[in-house]
């Protein structure tokens, strides 16, 4: 009688048994260790199953003084961007046999440090982090786990290890160039006002310069306070923004809610959008394409931010890590759509 008709727990040597392998062979293949023929390991995979048999990775990992996780730190759960980036990471980590330990710090450099100390405690295999601004409490805890540590969403000046993302700054002057090129010269910006959020103050900043490189004013911007940010504050901003220079004739928000926000505050109050007032937001929110006027953004690829990094981290703890740190720079686009309207 087999050990599954007595009740009894199924081992991976019932396994390795019945398919006629070594425990070792079995293991293997559960890990997708590539010196496993792939017959080999559809065939211990379908015997599993039948039995009812359940790798413990845990313990598997725990024998190789492996855990098995990656933990990743994002600023906020709200974000469809980094929803969007913590998807593919996800899927493109579990190729490798790893899952994420997920961590929200807030937009809040006291909580990530605490959350980081937190992560560490746990062994961790790599660190995936949001952002290239930290305390030099966390900068100093993570250089001294000597971890592979992987800084998203930016393109830090002084990196901890290595980088996937892109120029904040130059995102947003693909935006001023575009709306300059569409005969707008009285253009504001919303957000970018909060030391909370390095990437908004970055775009912000790119805001000014671009406009600085075409000859236009640079003093249209509207704060929104501290993040997370929302479609309520990017209203309130561009009242006011409106309130002390009525003439603008386009508006950027720091991010497609944001936008939103405004073109909803537009829609209340009658605003022509193109007509009077050009929009534009960034992060490519899937509802631009289908909200009415269409909006104009920057689309930073937050899904393929996320596949680099799982693929650079496999790679990391697969291979040699004596190489110098990788600096992997995806260029945004820019998506053209109706709120910015026809050239004037």
């Amino acid at each position: 009688m087999s050990p599954a008709a007595r009740g009894a727990t199924i081992r991976m040597s019932d396994v390795a048994r019945a398919v006629g392998v070594s425990a070792m062979t079995v293991s293997r293949a559960f890990k997708g260790d590539d010196s496993v023929r792939p017959e080999t390991r559809d065939k211990i995979l379908r015997k599993a199953e039948e039995l009812g048999y359940v790798f413990d990775a845990t313990a598997a990992n725990l024998r190789q003084n492996r855990t098995g996780f990656v933990a990743v730190t994002v600023p906020t759960i709200d974000s469809a961007n980094f929803a969007q980036t913590v998807r593919a990471l996800t899927q493109g980590l579990a190729r490798e046999g790893l899952q994420i330990l997920l961590a929200n710090t807030e937009y809040d450099p006291a909580q990530e440090e605490a959350v980081i100390a937190q992560l560490l405690r746990r062994k961790p295999e790599a660190v995936v982090l949001t952002g290239g601004q930290h305390t030099p409490r966390t900068r100093q805890l993570l250089r001294a786990s000597k971890l592979p540590i992987v800084q998203l969403w930016d393109l830090p000046d002084d990196p901890l290890d290595h980088v996937v993302g892109f120029s904040n700054a130059a995102s947003i002057g693909l935006l001023v160039d575009h709306l300059v090129s569409r005969g707008r010269r009285r253009i504001g910006f919303l957000g970018g006002d909060s030391d909370r959020d390095p990437r908004g103050r970055q775009r912000r900043a790119g805001f000014v310069a671009a406009l600085a490189r075409h000859g236009l004013e640079t003093f249209r911007l509207a704060p929104l306070g501290e993040p997370p940010i929302s479609m309520a504050a990017g209203a309130a901003a561009l009242d006011a923004l409106l309130a002390r220079h009525p003439d603008t004739d386009a508006v950027i928000g720091v991010s497609d809610l944001v936008a939103f926000g405004a073109l909803a505050e537009c829609q209340r109050r009658r605003i022509a959008v193109p007509g009077t007032l050009a929009l534009a937001g960034f992060g490519n929110y899937e509802i631009g394409a289908v909200c009415a006027p269409r909006l104009t953004t920057v689309d930073a690829h937050a899904e393929r931010i996320g596949a680099e990094a799982a693929q650079l981290v496999g790679a990391l703890l697969n291979g040699d890590r004596s190489g110098p740190p990788r600096r992997i720079e995806i260029p945004p686009a820019l998506i053209i759509r109706e709120t910015s309207g026809e050239p004037r």
